[in-house]
């Protein structure tokens, strides 16, 4: 989906997000991190044989603004889960 985006000609800023509950999906994800700016694109990657969460994913976004604000947050919780966050 990046490739698409970037034909586009705009910046796109992604983060790595790890240590999701296997609960998470990408509705769960985008609506987390919409509060930091316009997301793109909010993915959960999952196990292509169990269809399980691996518990990780990615988020990019539009605007470097959105990761500034992201990273001024000390502490990423999600359904009882702190996030490990790192730009990609």
């Amino acid at each position: 989906m990046a490739t698409a985006v970037a034909k586009v000609g705009k910046s796109v800023h992604r983060i790595f997000v790890g240590n999701l509950p296997w609960t998470v999906g990408h509705q769960e994800l985008r609506g987390y991190f919409k509060e930091f700016g316009r997301v793109l694109s909010a993915n959960v990657i999952f196990d292509k044989k169990t269809g399980c969460s691996k518990g990780y994913g990615f988020v990019s976004f539009n605007s470097l603004t959105a990761l500034e604000k992201i990273e001024n947050e000390q502490k990423h919780i999600l359904e009882g889960h702190y996030l490990n966050i790192q730009k990609s």
